[in-house]
């Protein structure tokens, strides 16, 4: 499944986020959360993230990526389980990184093979530079 589209949410006053219908059954019953790149998060169907995580094991023995990098992915990444609601509970060091408030707007977006969570002002920075490059007017 392919993961397309950017939908705003709220996390409620316990941190869970109701992840948006059509994400939901590609993402499993359990998933991860981890720090995502331009500090969001990313919501990453198990398999998808366990492969991950073998191959950057491999890259990290073959001194290819820093120990440090594996240790920060792996430090902060939290697995999570989508309730009967379709929410996960997003982690308060997670939140805390990615600037996230609880009773707040969240925007989620698709990136093919993984969700993003961005406070809705930082993503549309980041979707418009992104507009912009994709038409070729640096």
């Amino acid at each position: 499944m392919l993961f397309v589209g950017a939908y705003e949410r709220q996390l409620d006053d316990k941190g869970r986020l109701a992840l948006p219908s059509r994400f939901r059954s590609g993402l499993g019953e359990h998933c991860y959360v981890a720090k995502g790149p331009g500090m969001c998060l990313t919501v990453v169907p198990a398999a998808v993230f366990e492969a991950e995580a073998e191959a950057m094991r491999a890259r990290v023995a073959a001194k290819e990526v820093p120990l440090n990098h594996l240790r920060a992915l792996a430090g902060s990444a939290q697995q999570v389980t989508i309730d009967k609601q379709g929410r996960i509970n997003v982690d308060e060091q997670l939140r805390t990184y990615a600037e996230l408030r609880t009773e707040a707007a969240v925007t989620v977006a698709g990136a093919f093979d993984r969700l993003e969570i961005w406070t809705p002002d930082r993503y549309a920075r980041v979707e418009a530079d992104a507009s912009v490059e994709m038409a070729g007017a640096e």
